[in-house]
């Protein structure tokens, strides 16, 4: 699995949108506290807003939230939305590459390492990468001031 800049960028831009879920986020904040370009970042939002995990409201008080619960969201939806299949062979899917005589069990080894990585990010929610930020935001805050 190849994780592009592309793909990288849509998934921190969608954990900063969960971040404040249910509230809308503007593109230029998103690009600033992410350090994504913003103008790579206008193609990246306009891909998941067409693969249905944001909506745009436009107006002053406009900007980019979740169509679904962070919960619901995974990072496998986010990856494909942004860069297709998961796991290519020679610029194919995983799934449909095929071998003969001694190879023939190479596309077995594909099968099984896409079904891997779809079992990684298949079951890695938004929210899931959240609650760990969250619980040091929390534990942070729950402490006392440290006295000098």
């Amino acid at each position: 699995m190849y994780v592009s800049a592309r793909s990288d960028y849509a998934v921190r831009a969608m954990l900063a949108v969960a971040q404040h879920h249910p509230d809308v986020v503007k593109a230029a904040t998103l690009a600033a506290s992410q350090d994504i370009p913003y103008s790579f970042l206008q193609g990246i939002l306009l891909d998941l807003r067409r693969a249905g995990l944001l909506l745009s409201l436009r107006g002053a008080d406009g900007g980019y939230a979740l169509t679904r619960d962070p919960g619901a969201i995974t990072i496998g939806d986010v990856l494909r939305a942004t860069g297709g299949a998961l796991t290519t062979v020679r610029g194919a899917p995983a799934e449909v590459a095929t071998y003969h005589g001694v190879a023939v069990g190479l596309g077995a080894v594909w099968r099984s390492v896409h079904q891997a990585i779809e079992g990684v990010v298949d079951h890695a929610s938004l929210a899931d990468l959240l609650a760990p930020a969250d619980r040091s935001a929390r534990d942070a805050a729950d402490r006392p001031p440290r006295v000098a």
